[in-house]
């Protein structure tokens, strides 16, 4: 089984398909390695290697009850990119995962990426704080956290069709899918989940994004009622130098189930026009 040991010992498993140039996908909070399994089929037939992985606690890696600030979590990434040591590299972030991308890129530096991808981006920063009235309120984030040490499972009954868009047009995603992605939530410690879900509420990335050079595609749904484009897309493109904005209408935050073949092709038209020199 493909599986590799990060910085301190915690035990990564990893999924590697195809020969070409890589694009390596960053999961969202609650998910792991298959996320992106739609996407990664038409990536690899179209002529690119697809790596992907869970993160620690998630899927087949290691639950080492630690390491879920994002520091940590970027120094994973890194050691994936060390381990199947690749180069020019397209980074594709989903949620959580586009916070990672980024942390990873501003304590490792950008040597081995070509452009990046934030796809229902949890940046800048998702806590509401005097200089960020935009954000969510800490007693509501606390309250939701109340909830999930309850019932996590009555809470992903009540949230999942606004994640899966029902009721929106075109926002066909079967009952099984539905069902798989969030028993794959359900999976996770919740100690994990409660941990990640601190960090990426609670992380601010605004004084580091203006840092990061590469070219960079920003995906968000109008409906995203997960974290919305005026707190996320729109001020990413005011934050990040080299920056383009796609808005999907009538989209949620799993646009990627929604949305994939559309999502499929601009990750093909990004990857193409960023293609090595």
């Amino acid at each position: 089984m493909p599986f590799l040991e990060s910085h301190d010992g915690t035990t990564l498993f990893y999924r590697d398909r195809g020969t070409g140039r890589p694009i390596v996908l960053c999961s969202a909070w609650g998910l792991d390695s298959s996320e992106f399994q739609y996407q990664t089929g038409q990536l690899v037939e179209n002529g690119y290697r697809v790596v992907s992985y869970d993160r620690r606690s998630h899927g087949r890696s290691d639950d080492p009850g630690h390491g879920y600030d994002y520091n940590t979590l970027a120094d994973d990434l890194d050691a994936l990119l060390a381990h199947r040591d690749l180069h020019d590299v397209i980074l594709v972030g989903h949620s959580m995962g586009t916070g990672e991308i980024t942390r990873y890129l501003t304590r490792h530096g950008s040597a081995r990426v070509r452009g990046q991808v934030l796809i229902g981006a949890v940046l800048p920063f998702m806590l509401g704080t005097p200089d960020n009235p935009a954000g969510l309120p800490a007693a509501a984030v606390a309250e939701i956290r109340d909830s999930w040490n309850n019932d996590f499972g009555a809470w992903l009954d009540a949230n999942g069709p606004a994640y899966f868009g029902v009721g929106l047009p075109n926002c066909d995603v079967s009952r099984r899918v539905q069902d798989w992605t969030l028993d794959t939530m359900m999976r996770v410690p919740l100690h994990a989940l409660l941990a990640c879900n601190r960090s990426v509420i609670e992380t601010d990335f605004r004084a580091e994004l203006p840092a990061i050079v590469v070219p960079t595609l920003i995906i968000h749904g109008d409906t995203d009622a997960s974290v919305t484009a005026e707190m996320s897309a729109h001020v990413l493109t005011r934050l990040l130098p080299d920056c383009t904005q796609t808005i999907y209408e009538n989209a949620p935050h799993g646009l990627y189930l929604t949305h994939g073949a559309r999502l499929t092709a601009d990750l093909l038209d990004f990857a193409a026009k960023n293609a090595e020199g």
